[in-house]
Parts: C-alpha cells; sequence; structure tokens
C-alpha cells in the first residue's frame, strides 16, 4: 500500500506502525517482550493505608528519583484515578535476575527524615506499575510495644526485592517483598546515631537497593487477570459490604411486605363496599365516594412544576442507559482489569452521548403536559446533575489541590470535561430534546381530571414532606 521511496515511503510506514499500536493499545494487546529488553517500571502515588483516596505523588517523599522526571501519557479514566505515573532509576531487563544492586544513595536532612517518620506512622504505602500491574508496598515499618514504658520504632525500607512471573514473551504478575530484610531505623532528629547508616552534621545518608528475580507461571496472557483479581493488598471488606447489602435488602423486603398488606386490606374492604353500591363511572367524580377513591380525579393533575418533573425523568432515564451500557459491557468483558480507569473513561464517554436520552424523555413528556417552555426545559434537564456536580466536585478539588493530592485534576483534564459536556454532552441534549418535542402526542390519563383541585384539609407536622423525607433517609443507616 505504501508505495514510493523517500520521505513519502517513510511517513507511510510510520504512520502504519502509529495506527497498529494504537490498535494493540485500543483492544488491549500485548506486545510481547525478548530476553534482555527493558521493562519499564513506573511509580505512581503513596498515600495512609487506611484512606486510599488520599494519595500523593510517589516522588512528593524524599527518594530515590531521576535528574528530570518523565511522566508517562495517561487516559482521562486514570488522571480521575488519581495516577501519574513517572518513570523510575529501577532498570529491569526481561528475564534477567538481579541481585542487590544500589539503586542511588540519598542524604537526608532532618526535615526529610521527619517528612518519612510521619509517612511511615501514617502507614502510608506505594504503587508502582510494571507492565499495567500495579504493584504495592509500605514505604516503612513501625513497630509500638509495652504501655509503661512505651516503645516506638520507625524503621525505612530501603531495600525492594521484585518478584516477577512470566509466561513466554508476557509479564504476568509482579510484586515487591521486603523478606529477609531490615528497615533502617529512623531514629527521633536526624542527628542520632543510626547503626550501619552514615549520620553527621544533622543530616542521615541511606543506600537505597533492589533485586529482580523472574519466575515462569504457567497462567497464559488471557488470565492474568485472574492472578491479579486473586490478589489482595488492601484490608478485604468484601464480607461487610454483602452483610450490609442483605441486611438493607431484607429490610426493603420486609417494608414492602407491610405496605403491600394493608393496601390489600384498605382494597379488599373497599371493593367489597363498592360491590354492594350502586356502580359509577368516572363522570359521577367523586359522589359518594369515599377512601382512595376521593382523590382518584386529581391523581392525573398536572403538577405545578411541570420542567422539573420531567427534567428529573429525564436525568434518571439517561443514567437507567448509562448503568444498562456499563453493565453490558462488563459482561462482555470490554473492560481489562489491568487498563486503569477504563470505567472511568467509559463512564464520561457514555454520559456524553446518552445526552440525548434525556433530552428526549423530558421534552418528550414536558410537551405531553401542555409544557410550552420547552427551551428551559432543555437547559434544566440538562444541568439538573452537571451543576450540582461541577459546584461540589469545585469545592472538593479545591481541598486535594491545596494538600497536594494526585486526585486535584489538572487544569487540561477539567479542560477535556467542561468541552466534552459543551461539544457533545449539551449539543445532543438539544437534538434530543427537539426530537422527543416533535414525536409527543398527547398525554391520555386513564380517567377523567377534576378542573377544580380538591382541598386538601392541614396536616399535622409528623405528616410533612420534610418529616418523612428525614425518617425515611434513617432506615438504610440504622
Amino acid at each position: 500500500m505504501c508505495r514510493g521511496t523517500g520521505r513519502t515511503s517513510g511517513g507511510c510506514q510510520r504512520m502504519m506502525l502509529h495506527s497498529v499500536l494504537i490498535l494493540f493499545l485500543f483492544l488491549g494487546w500485548a506486545l510481547g517482550y525478548k530476553i534482555g529488553d527493558n521493562v519499564t517500571l513506573y511509580v505512581n502515588k503513596v498515600g495512609p493505608y487506611h484512606n486510599p483516596q488520599e494519595t500523593y505523588h510517589y516522588y512528593t517523599l524524599p527518594v530515590c528519583r531521576p535528574e528530570k522526571v518523565h511522566h508517562k501519557s495517561l487516559s482521562l479514566g486514570e488522571v480521575l484515578d488519581g495516577d501519574r505515573m513517572a518513570e523510575s532509576l529501577y532498570n529491569i531487563r526481561f528475564k534477567k535476575n538481579v541481585e542487590k544492586t544500589i539503586l542511588c544513595q540519598l542524604t537526608l536532612s532532618e526535615k526529610q527524615v521527619d517528612e518519612l517518620r510521619e509517612a511511615i506512622e501514617e502507614l502510608y504505602y506505594f504503587e508502582f506499575v510494571l507492565d499495567d500491574i500495579p504493584i504495592w508496598g509500605f514505604v516503612g515499618y513501625i513497630e509500638e510495644s509495652g504501655f509503661l514504658p512505651h516503645s516506638h520504632k520507625v524503621g525505612l525500607w530501603t531495600h525492594l526485592d521484585f518478584n516477577i512471573e512470566y509466561n513466554g514473551d508476557y509479564v504476568i504478575f509482579a510484586n515487591v517483598s521486603v523478606k529477609d530484610v531490615k528497615p533502617v531505623p529512623l531514629e527521633e532528629g536526624a542527628g542520632a546515631a543510626v547503626g550501619g547508616v552514615g549520620v553527621g552534621g544533622g543530616s542521615l545518608t541511606v543506600t537505597h537497593t533492589y533485586s529482580v528475580h523472574w519466575f515462569e507461571s504457567s497462567l497464559p496472557y488471557s488470565r492474568r487477570a485472574e492472578r491479579l483479581r486473586d490478589y489482595s493488598f488492601f484490608p478485604k471488606t468484601l464480607e461487610i459490604h454483602w452483610l450490609s447489602i442483605i441486611n438493607s435488602l431484607v429490610l426493603v423486603v420486609l417494608l414492602l411486605g407491610f405496605v403491600i398488606i394493608i393496601l390489600m386490606r384498605v382494597l379488599k374492604n373497599d371493593f367489597a363496599r363498592y360491590n354492594v353500591e350502586e356502580e359509577g363511572g368516572c363522570d359521577d367524580l367523586d359522589q359518594g365516594d369515599n377512601g382512595w377513591k376521593i382523590i382518584h380525579t386529581d391523581v392525573f393533575r398536572f403538577p405545578p412544576f411541570k420542567s422539573l418533573l420531567c427534567a428529573v425523568l429525564g436525568v434518571g432515564a439517561q443514567f437507567l442507559t448509562l448503568a444498562t451500557a456499563i453493565i453490558l459491557m462488563a459482561l462482555l468483558g470490554m473492560f481489562n482489569v489491568h487498563r486503569h480507569g477504563a470505567i472511568n473513561s467509559a463512564s464520561i464517554v457514555l454520559y456524553a452521548l446518552t445526552s440525548c436520552v434525556s433530552g428526549y424523555v423530558s421534552c418528550s413528556f414536558y410537551t405531553q403536559i401542555n409544557g410550552q417552555r420547552w427551551v428551559w426545559n432543555i437547559i434544566l434537564t440538562s444541568s439538573l446533575f452537571s451543576a450540582p456536580l461541577f459546584f461540589t466536585w469545585s469545592v472538593v478539588n479545591s481541598v486535594h489541590w491545596w494538600s497536594g493530592s494526585t486526585q486535584a485534576l489538572p487544569a487540561t483534564t477539567v479542560l477535556l470535561l467542561l468541552g466534552a459536556w459543551l461539544l457533545v454532552g449539551f449539543p445532543l441534549t438539544i437534538i434530543g430534546g427537539i426530537v422527543g418535542k416533535n414525536r409527543a402526542g398527547s398525554f391520555q390519563a386513564p380517567c377523567r381530571t377534576r378542573n377544580i383541585p380538591r382541598q386538601i384539609p392541614t396536616q399535622p407536622w409528623y405528616k410533612h414532606t420534610i418529616v418523612h423525607m428525614a425518617i425515611g433517609g434513617f432506615l438504610p443507616f440504622r
């Protein structure tokens, strides 16, 4: 296909190569390694073990780093997930074992030692990424014993042993261990004597080393996600989640059963009374009616806030479509567990593309109930979820930015999200709204509606909407 010579042929070949690489990355296909090929290890983030949502860049700690930090190009989902991958100094070659090798030697000031002590005391973990496989480990070691007197020891792991599994030309799994390694103690103040580590002039000198060991695995590359799924670094709280889900389901079933029993008894008594009375149609309005039939001529009365009702209906239909699409994509195996933030990226794209659903459903029903301000209805539908989300995110993102967390989104990502909403989501909402308005029919109620609304008597305080909302909100969290 690429005919010609010189610059034209070379440019065509490079274009084809880039296209193939992009296709491989999009489909999750792997490019195998040859013996001795460089396997890049990216450092990602650190944070408290018991709060994985609080993360900071790995290089915010006084650790070994290259003179010029090169960051990896990340997808939208990875950025939203708080990933900030950067190249490291670790030299890992495919199938090449490396015994204890010096990574770097650092001279830490007293302030830097205190930073490491504080991080270790808060049980900071680190996350590396090798061939899209996350590797977790702890920054240091803490030991507390005794009550009176209280013993408090803090140590820094200066040696990491990487264990990598492979099958053929592919990496299957990787982890890091500190087995048979003693941590370097970090005493109060950098001027204290530390065994085996150079100290002087208020500074502390430590030497970071690493080892690499390769192990052959029988697990094929197509199933390497199972290896990562079975490995757990963070606390397993799945059992607690299941108990909470079962508790909520039982509560909902019980409440639903109580409501059904009460309604059935009321309806049974009403139907028994209506059968012995002269049957009347809807045209009788509510003459002689009692019970639930008193309000049957007011049930389908158009609400005062038509646009708000239709906007809620439209946004609900959009999220139902979005959730269904995500579940179907997951069932079809379109999400690779090794692709960080794949579900986040898919959710953003699908939210923008399904905006037409919210516009169509909202404006269609708004037209059916004789709504006149359909333009305002489209604007309300498009901003009903996005506007509160944006204001809430602004506050949360400001806190992350002030604390230096990687959960704070960069300005380029914010502009990208705004562009996706302004250039894709909002126009599709308008298009869906116009189509829904033009295809909307007339609202057909199953019975007649009174021209004059029924007078509602004053209700006691415990029957007000606010009280019902508060009591109903307590039930799922009891």
